[in-house]
């Protein structure tokens, strides 16, 4: 491994920028946006920089470190805060910084009059710089400063405007979910540490050849529920759709791009632990075959274009989890799908940013319609992106998605079977909800209010949205080609692991166009082909009044943990009141007590002071002569 003494400049450019606007107050507002933006390009040029370094060296040989400082040394424990730039985080960083860019870019126009504006990309770039921290740490301790970034930069942009209590209330059910997620992780760090002497990735790579299965078990379901939290994936995904309270910039970045891949960056990053670990390994497999089905199934019931959206988000990261616990046959496709998804998904949120911008911020697509003849380019940009999240070949999601499904099926036995029809059920129903927003935004009858009048967004708004449309075309095809993303990540996963195979991958393609073809079909018929209304109609299906309320996720948690943590907490509460302050007020009033019998002797008449002394004196005189015989 080889040292560089440039990648602290990756994080330190956008840290600065957010110091910078947030200590220069409103004096950076003319021009806070403009520097935020640049030192996010700039950041994004020393990835692409440290790209050709790497390119430039034998595979073994491209990985960078380069260590800060010591941060921690207390005996034999010791962790220097370090950076790490290999294969995979290099992939993290340039997605990271040149999405983030494209949405800084975005946001100039997008939050031209709001008068906060300059701290708004203060946030945005905060965010950038821990993002890169996570990715690029070379220990999950200083992964761990990174994951903690994240969380409060994103608490931060959700409840950007929290002058209105029901954002305000997002942005602190995100904070708290993650929290929970959060907690796996210091957990796992624990372990790791207590069994294995431990934390740096080397390190514990090293230690989980010798390590006992029951640690590295304990460790990944501690990192998995890590990754539920963060990446919105079963059981902690009810955080998600509320947090479409922020900007729409914020979707883009933070629930499409970035911070919801965390997860799946640290069960890729942790390959080894899960390798030598079946359980917590067939754990991911499952949280991520639940998960894509159940985001997919509540986007089929939402009008609301940035919660149908979050909804996909929850279902395609659900693929990638999958695919990451299928182990070294699936790690390289659930990061290739992870690249693909933020560029068509970060797209599709950038263009439901544009579709407000022209319908006075009105979200409900029951209120849209006809759009693409009044914002043509926000239509051929967001098709394309619906294209690429179906699987219609050549787009990118086609290539990624569809090695998902082979590589499901690919696993084997009953497991292969259910796994990789989960896949393709998911496929179809995505197939289904997507169609269902681009029917009801652009291609149905018009549906809108008369105040309202659509036009296109300005150039700064899609030109980041067109660039986005061009990574979904073309970004599949180019990490497949050759098989080029799987090599290049064979120095951090291993060799590609290759199941016998179960489908000839031509049959499996087959099977997965025609369930998007069965989904696209149902969506027409149910949308473009027959009257809909501009009103939610209220005579529906139980199911879907269930898929409504995020299939009671809210409902559930509530039941299941917040009565009974209220109950607990009263309990306590009374406990608190009765023992501990009981006892204080205890030990007051005996005191009190005591001093008031006390306060009788003191009579105030000599001869009974008197009195008293000469008993003393003849008590002590007789304990003093029956010690002495």
């Amino acid at each position: 491994m080889t040292t560089s003494t440039s990648l602290g400049y990756l994080i330190a450019l956008p840290l600065a920028g957010a110091v910078i606007l947030l200590l220069t107050g409103r004096r950076a507002d003319k021009w806070g946006h403009l520097l935020a933006t640049a030192l996010s390009a700039s950041s994004f040029g020393v990835g692409i920089y440290q790209l050709t370094q790497m390119l430039a060296r034998e595979p073994e040989e491209r990985a960078f470190s380069q260590k800060l400082f010591s941060w921690i040394s207390v005996g034999t424990f010791n962790v220097d805060a370090g950076l790490l730039l290999d294969q995979l985080s290099i992939c993290f960083v340039l997605l990271i910084t040149g999405v983030g860019t494209l949405i800084h870019i975005y946001s100039i126009s997008y939050m031209s009059h709001d008068r906060d504006r300059r701290r708004f990309f203060a946030y945005l770039n905060l965010f950038i710089a821990a993002m890169l921290l996570l990715v690029l740490g070379d220990s999950y301790l200083n992964l761990y400063v990174g994951w903690e970034g994240v969380g409060l930069a994103s608490y931060l942009l959700i409840g950007f405007w929290n002058q209105k209590p029901a954002y305000a209330t997002a942005s602190k059910k995100a904070f708290v979910m993650n929290r929970i997620g959060d907690m796996g992780l210091s957990f796992a760090i624990m372990i790791a540490f207590a069994t294995l002497g431990t934390v740096s990735f080397s390190g514990v790579k090293e230690a989980s050849e010798t390590a006992s299965t029951a640690a590295l078990t304990g460790i990944g379901l501690m990192l998995l529920v890590a990754a539920a939290g963060k990446s919105a994936q079963f059981p902690l995904q009810a955080w998600l759709g509320d947090a479409m309270a922020g900007p729409t910039p914020v979707s883009a970045l933070i629930h499409a791009a970035t911070m919801v891949t965390a997860g799946v960056y640290l069960i890729t990053r942790s390959n080894f632990i899960f390798d030598a670990a079946p359980t917590a390994q067939l754990l991911v497999v499952i949280v991520g075959a639940v998960t894509l089905i159940f985001g997919a199934l509540v986007g089929t019931a939402k009008d609301d274009i940035k919660k149908a959206l979050a909804a996909s988000t929850m279902s395609q990261i659900g693929y990638m989890i999958l695919a990451a616990g299928l182990g070294p046959a699936g790690y390289a496709f659930a990061i290739m799908h992870l690249l693909t998804h933020g560029f068509f998904k970060a797209g599709m949120f950038l263009g439901a940013g544009s579709v407000m911008h022209g319908m006075n911020d009105q979200v409900n697509m029951r209120r849209y319609g006809a759009l693409r003849k009044f914002m043509p380019i926000t239509f051929a940009t967001f098709g394309l992106g619906y294209l690429a999240i179906i699987g219609v070949p050549p787009f990118a999601g086609f290539y990624s998605k569809d090695a998902i499904i082979e590589t499901a099926f690919n696993a084997g036995g009953i497991k292969g079977i259910l796994l990789g029809s989960t896949a393709l059920l998911g496929a179809a129903i995505t197939a289904f909800y997507m169609t269902r927003v681009m029917v009801l935004t652009f291609t149905s009858p018009e549906r809108w209010e008369e105040d309202q009048h659509p036009h296109e967004s300005p150039f700064l708004m899609w030109l980041p949205m067109a660039v986005l449309a061009v990574g979904s075309v073309t970004t599949g095809y180019l990490f497949t080609r050759g098989d080029g993303l799987v090599h290049w990540l064979e120095p951090v996963f291993g060799e590609h692991g290759e199941h016998e195979e179960f489908l000839p991958a031509i049959v499996v393609s087959g099977m997965a166009i025609t369930a998007v073809i069965i989904g696209v079909s149902i969506a027409l018929i149910k949308y473009q082909f027959s009257d809909v209304d501009a009103e939610a109609p209220e005579n529906v299906t139980e199911f879907t009044r269930i898929a409504r309320k995020d299939l009671l996720q809210d409902s559930f948690n509530e039941a299941v943990f917040m009565r009974p943590g209220q109950v607990l907490t009263r309990l306590l509460v009374k406990g608190d009141d009765s023992v501990v302050d009981g006892t204080v007020r205890l030990v007051g009033r005996t005191a009190l007590s005591t001093g008031s019998e006390l306060r009788k002797t003191q009579t105030g008449f000599a001869r009974s002071y008197a009195a008293l002394i000469l008993i003393g004196a003849v008590v002590l005189i007789a304990a003093i002569w029956v010690v002495t015989q």
